[in-house]
């Protein structure tokens, strides 16, 4: 039987990014503009967390107790034992006014990121999406975004999935992806969002190759199928879901991030954790594998 529990009281201005490890049996997750990466123990229901230098969008486990996380300088690795920053790369030093989103791991290891306005989109669309390489190089996707979301890959890795929850773009696109390159191609509609109640925000993939969205201001999840169809739709307890990801020792526990900031009073749930047991077996997001070159 399907059913929804909070599992952290932790009213998170804008919670996002949540990835299971998958060795720990933990939930990591972030709080963008506080702003804090955070490890959640779902036996103890202990929460650690990290204070960051500036806001972080999303992140990456990596080797060795490092993650690699997503500020606004730039793409760092962080020592969860030391607590030591160690910065990668800056693909854009020319847009100050600008932060990490959105970001992901492709099954062959590559770290996937976009970015976005600080004080949220603009006249123009001002983020990007950069693709942090196996050898340590940064390189971007052509094409710009108001506010990217939504990355994922299906489960042999040959399409790639990335939205725009801007409320006058609200599409979710795909892309035929070359595992062996990172070289996204055949960009094209894959769910216009205008058909369901929310925005599209974080996604994350199941064993089926459907796509979970959150919904954000729709008080949704949703799953669609590689068809692009609408399979299922799970109401939550929140206005602003904003991230899933599959965990527990069989991937089957649907963890969800919210939005607290901004939240009406009445919403006492808003910036909560959920866990969502739908009966739905998910896929592991895979750890940075590539190389900490210091530029």
């Amino acid at each position: 039987m399907m059913r929804i529990e909070r599992v952290l009281d932790c009213k998170a201005a804008i919670g996002e990014g949540a990835v299971w490890s998958v060795e720990e049996q933990v939930l990591y997750w972030v709080d963008i503009p506080r702003p804090t990466l955070n490890r959640f123990d779902p036996i103890t229901g202990a929460n650690t967390s990290w204070d960051m230098p500036s806001p972080i969008g999303c992140f990456a486990l990596s080797d060795q107790g490092r993650a690699v996380v997503a500020l606004c300088e730039g793409f760092h690795h962080f020592d969860f034992q030391t607590q030591a920053l160690k910065f990668l790369a800056d693909p854009e030093p020319h847009k100050p006014g600008n932060r990490f989103n959105d970001g992901t791991v492709d099954p062959a290891g590559r770290f996937w990121a976009g970015t976005m306005p600080i004080a949220g989109p603009g006249e123009t669309p001002e983020g990007s999406l950069y693709c942090l390489d196996l050898d340590g190089s940064v390189r971007p996707l052509e094409g710009s975004f108001w506010v990217q979301n939504g990355l994922a890959f299906s489960p042999d890795g040959k399409t790639m999935y990335v939205s725009d929850s801007y409320a006058q773009v609200r599409t979710i696109w795909a892309f035929d992806y070359d595992l062996d390159s990172g070289v996204p191609s055949n960009r094209r509609v894959f769910f216009d969002t205008r058909t369901v109640a929310g925005r599209p925000d974080g996604a994350a993939m199941d064993v089926d190759g459907c796509y979970w969205m959150a919904g954000v201001g729709g008080w949704q999840l949703v799953r669609i199928t590689p068809q692009g169809k609408v399979d299922r739709i799970i109401d939550m307890p929140v206005g602003k879901p904003t991230k899933i990801a599959f965990g527990g020792r069989d991937l089957d526990i649907l963890y969800v991030t919210s939005i607290g900031q901004g939240a009406d009073p009445a919403q006492r749930e808003a910036g909560n954790l959920f866990a969502v047991y739908a009966g739905v077996q998910g896929l592991p997001v895979p750890k940075y594998a590539g190389q900490a070159r210091s530029l």
